[in-house]
């Protein structure tokens, strides 16, 4: 038995979430795949997996197996690489995550520049506004806007996003601007599901004081994405990154509202499992991010008038 071999092919069999899955993307039959995790766990002696018709899920012991062998398989290819070049450069596929927003409107571009540099290195992306579990998912990398989510991620702050408070001029015109924080609970507030504060929005004014209102109105959704369209379309009030509506208020189809008061911004991380086996496609792609959204990310925009 080819240890690594098995190894290899258990990981991506968990990673796939199906023998089918991982079969056609080691390019190997599925009866070899399943006959090699077999394998595996004979020599062991434990149950790796429990399989139903429906799914494959990571017993106990294969929990514990699997995040050492996502370890050893890392620490083998950064060895490679150590070898194969001497400024080790990124090879290989790096897995990341990020939010369908963020992914879409700014780490695309930033993968397309990557690769000009990096022809090498292959990308395996999964955009989801829910934060994932990387070891789960066997992600070596993950986008995250504010709360990196994990005691047990490094996160590197990589940019900075500022949420604002906006709305169509449609809106507008049949709704009084709101004139402070405490005006928007008489207001049609569009919410998103995954925000840290909820249905609490928080403002700071001029003078550092806080102003926090609770806010409600008829769409909330898990899409910041959807609720700027809404937006757009006169729905409502949206407090948003402004990496998701910067294009709509430069081009005049949101307003911003509210300009003597200040919504919290958020850090950019760039999040991974672990300082010790951060390879060097994690490392030269982080760099990457770091210096791209310093110079200039593409969402800032001007102090509102």
């Amino acid at each position: 038995m080819d240890r690594f071999q098995v190894i290899a092919s258990f990981a991506k069999v968990v990673e796939s979430g199906s023998f089918a899955r991982a079969a056609d993307r080691l390019g190997a039959s599925v009866s070899a795949i399943s006959r090699q995790v077999a394998d595996l766990e004979a020599h062991l002696g434990v149950r790796l997996l429990n399989r139903t018709t429906r799914r494959l899920s990571l017993t106990e012991s294969g929990r514990g197996f699997y995040e050492r062998c996502v370890q050893l398989l890392a620490d083998l290819e950064e060895a490679e690489e150590a070898v194969a070049s001497t400024s080790v450069a990124p090879r290989g596929t790096l897995r990341l995550t990020a939010s369908v927003s963020f992914g879409c409107g700014y780490l695309a571009a930033a993968i397309a520049d990557f690769r000009e540099l990096h022809p090498q290195l292959r990308f395996d992306v999964t955009l989801s506004d829910l934060a994932v579990d990387l070891v789960d998912e066997g992600l070596d990398l993950a986008i995250r806007i504010g709360d990196i989510g994990s005691q047990a991620l490094i996160g590197r702050r990589v940019g900075v996003s500022q949420l604002v408070c906006c709305a169509a001029p449609s809106y507008v015109e049949r709704h009084p601007a709101p004139s402070t924080p405490a005006d928007l609970a008489a207001h049609h507030c569009l919410t998103y599901e995954y925000s840290t504060i909820g249905n609490q929005w928080r403002y700071t004014d001029a003078a550092g004081t806080a102003h926090e209102v609770r806010v409600s109105g008829p769409v909330h959704a898990n899409s910041g994405a959807m609720l700027a369209a809404l937006a757009v379309a006169g729905v409502g009030i949206i407090l948003e990154p402004d990496f998701i509506v910067a294009a709509d208020v430069r081009a005049g189809r949101l307003v911003r509202l509210l300009p003597d008061y200040t919504p919290p911004s958020m850090r950019i991380y760039a999040a991974y499992p672990s300082r010790r086996h951060l390879s060097a496609k994690v490392r030269t792609f982080v760099d990457f991010l770091a210096a791209r959204f310093e110079r200039d990310p593409g969402w800032r925009l001007s102090p509102p008038q």
